[in-house]
């Protein structure tokens, strides 16, 4: 805890050389919240893979991969390796906690949640599903309430969840809370929060720069808690073992959650997230938040004021959506959200990016 007169931590410099060595933008890409870009040791390790395919190879070092990134990831938001399970869809994990709760049993959401995270708990149609104001998410637990469900850092406007507050909140009236971390993970600081959740899920195209395909999901300390309802051979305790009939012991972690895999991706997500072990997840969320203030400054001068969303690399400036497209053909990578410009600021983005985004805008 911070005393009177102590500063706060600096954040370490973030690795420019390594960055620049890793990631090669032929834009100003400033869509991270989009999709992440990929690092040359990724995408060099993907064209191995496929080779290796396309040449009838062994594909066991792919396997191992997946063993490796789940490790990462476990390090990366601070939680043993053993609960964390490697899937392919958010949705699915959501699914996955949908279909353990009794019938009747009250989930309680915020307004404008991405799909995935919520949509699962609305198609089982025989539960209360409630949906309230971001801002009043922790607030609204009460007696009887069995889980709540958010997004660490909202995808529309990039709005940051109080989450000691909604751990504290549920933890208080007997309830679980389940957060989707794809908005947050590779900049946001999980490692003060995932083990404390009941449930993290989280893609990791985005801000841990992975291919698409790969997605890990934090289960609960007590595998035991839910049915790996989807569970095939790779839930197998032995997964070589249990590739026909029933698999008669699960495994004894989050691995009987598992998907069974896609081995390209995983072969590229290895690399990405050692890299974001190697440049430090601290150096790059300072990084990014640096980018973020310098073009919610220069926003100003122009009399133009973001969604609120103190806090995170994810700026969303109301009524120039309309703009993407113009953007666009200039090199200037962003996105339209509901009407809304949102510019997302990652590792591989500079200063000068900023400027030259609001150079744009003030003409």
């Amino acid at each position: 805890m911070q005393t009177t007169g102590e500063h706060p931590p600096v954040a370490p410099a973030l690795d420019l050389a390594l960055v620049r060595a890793q990631y090669t933008p032929a834009t100003a890409y400033l869509n991270t919240a989009s999709s992440g870009l990929l690092p040359v040791r990724a995408a060099e390790a993907m064209r191995e893979a496929i080779d290796a395919m396309a040449r009838g190879r062994s594909l066991d070092s792919l396997f191992n991969d997946v063993e490796e990134a789940r490790a990462a990831f476990a390090r990366i938001v601070g939680v043993p390796a053993a609960r964390v399970a490697t899937g392919a869809s958010v949705a699915v994990y959501t699914g996955l906690i949908a279909a353990s709760l009794p019938e009747g049993a009250e989930v309680v959401v915020a307004e404008g949640e991405f799909s995935s995270t919520i949509n699962p708990f609305h198609v089982r149609g025989d539960l209360k599903v409630r949906t309230v104001p971001l801002e009043a998410l922790a607030d609204s637990v009460r007696p009887g309430t069995a889980l709540v469900a958010v997004s660490a850092a909202q995808s529309a406007d990039g709005r940051v969840a109080d989450l000691a507050a909604l751990r504290a909140a549920t933890r208080a009236h007997d309830a679980r809370l389940y957060v989707d971390a794809s908005q947050a993970a590779g900049w946001f600081p999980l490692a003060e929060h995932a083990a404390a959740a009941d449930y993290v899920a989280a893609v990791a195209f985005k801000w841990l720069t992975c291919p698409r395909g790969a997605v890990f999901f934090v289960g609960p300390e007590d595998p035991e808690q839910l049915t790996p309802v989807f569970g095939g051979w790779v839930a197998g305790e032995k997964p070589w073992d249990s590739c026909y009939g029933p698999v008669t012991e699960l495994a004894r972690s989050a691995r009987r959650f598992d998907e069974s895999p896609g081995l390209i991706a995983y072969a590229g997500a290895r690399h990405s997230l050692a890299l974001i072990e190697e440049l430090g997840p601290d150096a790059v969320r300072a990084h990014d938040l640096a980018l973020a203030g310098r073009f919610r400054a220069g926003l100003a001068s122009l009399g133009r004021e973001p969604l609120p969303a103190p806090g995170s690399p994810i700026v969303s400036v109301p009524e120039l959506g309309v703009l993407q497209p113009e953007l666009h053909a200039a090199g200037l990578e962003l996105s339209n959200r509901a009407g809304n410009l949102r510019a997302s600021f990652h590792l591989y983005n500079t200063p000068e990016d900023v400027d030259r985004l609001l150079d744009a805008l003030s003409r």
